[in-house]
C-alpha cells in the first residue's frame, strides 16, 4: 500500500475540481492491496459513492464559478475629463484603480473641486481589499484623502507617486491611518482573488504604471494615461513587450486611455519641448518665467538642465511645486543641485538675464502664483519689460478664457509670453491615434472599453478599435455607474449603481448639492430681494416696515420708484391675508414671493430671488 493516500486527507481537501477518476484511482489501489472480497466491495461501493458524491460537487461548483462575474464600474472618468476611478468586484472581493479629482466648471459656482462619489464602496466596505494608483497626478490622486476617511484598505503605488501622495496624507492628518504600500513596475499584489501585475508605461510624470489585473474570469489589462515615447528623459521606454505578451496569452478585456483619441499621428517626445527651451534660453536677454505642471518632474529637469547650461540660476515658485519638487529631489528623480538651485527670496540679487523661474499656474488658477503674478499679487516678483514667460502646457478643456485671461494681463504688462500654439514649449502626456492602435494591436482583447474621455474621445477610439478589427458588439461605451459585466461567456453593459458628483467647498464635502449650485447661480444671475417686515402677535397686521435690501438686483438709491412699488405689494399682499383670516408664516411668505416675483417681471423682466423675513413683534 506504498501510494495509498490516507483516508482522512482525502476528505479534508478542500479541492472540490477533483475528477471522478483520482477517487476511482485511490479505491482501486486500495482493492489491489485487499485479499478479503467482502472488504473489496463494501470499499468498492464507498468509494463509488464517494467519488460520485466529488463528481457532483465538482459540477455544482464549476455551475456556480461559471454564474460568477466580473464587475467593473467606473465611478468617474468615463463621459469627462478628470475624476477617473474604477472598481473591480468579484465575489466577496472589491479593489479600486485610482481615486481622481475633477476642476469645477463654470456651472459650480463657489466649488473647489470635484470628487467622485463613493456610496457604492461605503456600502460594501468589507469587500475592499485595497486601492492600486497608476500615477500621481491629481485626477487618479486627488480624491484620495476624502476616499479614505470612509475606507479603511491598503494603498499600493509607485515610489514617487506615494511620495506625493504622503504630502496629501500629512495635510489630511491621514499619514498615520492609512497602510501605504510602495510597489515598482514588474510588481504583482493580490487582492483577494485578483492580483495586479504593474507594467512600466511612459506619461507625463515618473514612475506611471498600466496595470494587468488576473481574474477568475481572465486578464484585464487597463492602460491608466500614458503614450509611447522612445527617447524618456528617465527610465525606459515604455514595456511594448509585456502587452504583447500579455495578448499572445488571452486578454479578455482592455481598457485604454481616450485623452487623444482625436488627435491623429504620435505624441511628440518629451524631448522635443527640451529642444525649444534649449532654443529659447540661448542668448537671451530676459529673465526666464516657465509655467507648468507641477508634476511634470521631467519638463522640470529639463528647465533647469537648460538653465544650468546658460549659467541661469533656477527658483521654484508655488506651494504645490514646492512640495512635489522636495518629493523628487528626496527620492533622485530631480538632481539637487545647490549652485542651480535658489530659495525665491534670494533670486532678486541675480541681474534678469540670470535667472529662471518655474512656477504654477499654467492653467491659469486664481490662487496660483502665475496668477498672483499677472495682477500684481505676488510677494517676491513684479512683472514688467524684460520678462519673457513660457506657458508650458496647454489648457484643460473648459479653462481656456482664465488661460487667456492670465496671457492677456501678461502682455499689458509688457511681457513676452510664448505658448504652445506659437512654439513647441508642451507636448501631451497622452496618446494619439496610432499609439493607442499599437496597444490594441498588441492586447489583442476580446472586448475593449475606451476610458478617460469625454464622449467624442470614447466614441472616436471606439472607432479606431474597430480599425484594427474588433467587432462593434465586442466594444462597450459606459457611463459613470454602469456595471459592465465580464463572465466566461459573455461581456455586457448591465444596472447601475450608486455614482455621480461630490462637490467640495472649504471643509464641506457633499454638503452642496445641485439646489445650493442652482441657488448660487440664481443669485451670480438675477441677484436678490430681501422683504423685511414686522407682524403684530395679536391681530396680524404690519408694526414695522417693511424694509427692502436689494443685492446684485437695483441699486436702491437710484430706484425710489422700485422700492416704493415693492413696500406698496408687500403691504397690500399681507393685508389680503389678513383679510382671508391667513395667519400662517409660510403660506403669507409663500404670497409675497409670489406677489412680487410676479410684479417685478412684469417691471423688469427678471426674476431675482425673493426672501421674505418676517418677525413677529
Amino acid at each position: 500500500m506504498q501510494d495509498f493516500v490516507p483516508f482522512p486527507a482525502l476528505f479534508s481537501s478542500t479541492d472540490l475540481k477533483c475528477s471522478a477518476e483520482r477517487s476511482f484511482c485511490i479505491a482501486f489501489s486500495l482493492l489491489r492491496e485487499t485479499e478479503s472480497v467482502l472488504l473489496s466491495v463494501c470499499f468498492g461501493a464507498f468509494f463509488t459513492a464517494g467519488a460520485t458524491a466529488f463528481l457532483f460537487a465538482a459540477q455544482e461548483r464549476n455551475e456556480v464559478n461559471m454564474a460568477q462575474k466580473l464587475k467593473i464600474i467606473p465611478l468617474g472618468g468615463i463621459n469627462e475629463i478628470g475624476k477617473n476611478m474604477t472598481v473591480y468586484e468579484y465575489g466577496n472581493d472589491i479593489f479600486v484603480v485610482d481615486a481622481g479629482l475633477a476642476f469645477p466648471d463654470s456651472e459650480m459656482l463657489g466649488v473647489d473641486i470635484v470628487i467622485p462619489d463613493i456610496t457604492y464602496l461605503e456600502k460594501n466596505k468589507e469587500k475592499v481589499r485595497g486601492i492600486v494608483i497608476t500615477h500621481g497626478h491629481e485626477d487618479h490622486i486627488g480624491a484620495l484623502p476624502y476616499v479614505l476617511r470612509e475606507l479603511s484598505c491598503p494603498v499600493y503605488a509607485t515610489a514617487l507617486t506615494r511620495g506625493i501622495i504622503d504630502t496629501k496624507l500629512v495635510e489630511h492628518k491621514l499619514i498615520d491611518k492609512v497602510k501605504m504600500h510602495t510597489v515598482k513596475a514588474g510588481d504583482v499584489v493580490r487582492l483577494g482573488c485578483m492580483s495586479v501585475e504593474f507594467i512600466h508605461i511612459n506619461h507625463s510624470i515618473a514612475d506611471s504604471c498600466a496595470l494587468a489585473i488576473t481574474t477568475p474570469i481572465g486578464v484585464v489589462v487597463q492602460t491608466g494615461d500614458f503614450k509611447i515615447d522612445s527617447t524618456p528623459i528617465t527610465g525606459e521606454m515604455a514595456n511594448l513587450a509585456r502587452f504583447g505578451e500579455l495578448g499572445n496569452a488571452g486578454v479578455r478585456l482592455l481598457l485604454s486611455d481616450s485623452t487623444n483619441a482625436d488627435r491623429p499621428g504620435f505624441t511628440l517626445s518629451e524631448r522635443k519641448v527640451g529642444e525649444s527651451f534649449d532654443g529659447i534660453f540661448k542668448n537671451c536677454p530676459d529673465r526666464i518665467i516657465v509655467a507648468t505642471f507641477a508634476s511634470n518632474l521631467h519638463r522640470i529637469q529639463q528647465i533647469i538642465e537648460a538653465a544650468k547650461r546658460y549659467g541661469r540660476k533656477v527658483a521654484i515658485s508655488g506651494r504645490s511645486l514646492e512640495k512635489i519638487v522636495q518629493v523628487a529631489k528626496e527620492l533622485g528623480y530631480i538632481n539637487d543641485d545647490k549652485s542651480v538651485i535658489q530659495d525665491i527670496n534670494a533670486i532678486g540679487r541675480y541681474p534678469k538675464d540670470k535667472v529662471c523661474i518655474i512656477t504654477t499656474g499654467s492653467q491659469g488658477e486664481p490662487m496660483s502664483a502665475l496668477y498672483r503674478m499677472a495682477f500684481s499679487n505676488h510677494k517676491q516678483i513684479e512683472l514688467g519689460a524684460g520678462d519673457k514667460i513660457i506657458i508650458s502646457a496647454t489648457p484643460i478643456p473648459g479653462n481656456e478664457k482664465t488661460v487667456y485671461r492670465v496671457i492677456n494681463e501678461l502682455f499689458k504688462k509688457g511681457a513676452d509670453v510664448i505658448y504652445e500654439r506659437f512654439a513647441e514649449v508642451h507636448v501631451s502626456g497622452h496618446a494619439c491615434q496610432e499609439e493607442l492602435k499599437m496597444i490594441l494591436a498588441l492586447t489583442k482583447p476580446e472586448n475593449f472599453m475606451p476610458v478617460h474621455g469625454e464622449y467624442r474621445h470614447l466614441k472616436t477610439h471606439a472607432k479606431l478599435a474597430q480599425a484594427v478589427g474588433i467587432a462593434p458588439s465586442k466594444i462597450f461605451i459606459g457611463d459613470i455607474g454602469r456595471t459592465l459585466e465580464l463572465s466566461k461567456k459573455d461581456c455586457k453593459l448591465t444596472a447601475m449603481v450608486p455614482a455621480g458628483r461630490v462637490f467640495v467647498d472649504g471643509l464641506g464635502v457633499g454638503d452642496v448639492g445641485n439646489v445650493v449650485l442652482r441657488d448660487r447661480k440664481h443669485l451670480a444671475q438675477d441677484g436678490m430681494i430681501v422683504i423685511v417686515v414686522g407682524l403684530s402677535e395679536e391681530d396680524g397686521g404690519i408694526v414695522a416696515g417693511p424694509d427692502i435690501v436689494s443685492r446684485g438686483f437695483i441699486y436702491v438709491r437710484e430706484n425710489e420708484d422700485m422700492m416704493d412699488l415693492l413696500k406698496k405689494v408687500t403691504i397690500d399682499t399681507i393685508e389680503s391675508c389678513r383679510a382671508e383670516n391667513i395667519s400662517d408664516w409660510a403660506t403669507i411668505k409663500a404670497h409675497l414671493k409670489d406677489a412680487i416675483g410676479h410684479m417685478l417681471y412684469k417691471k423688469t423682466k427678471r426674476s431675482p430671488m425673493v426672501l421674505p423675513i418676517i418677525m413677529d413683534v
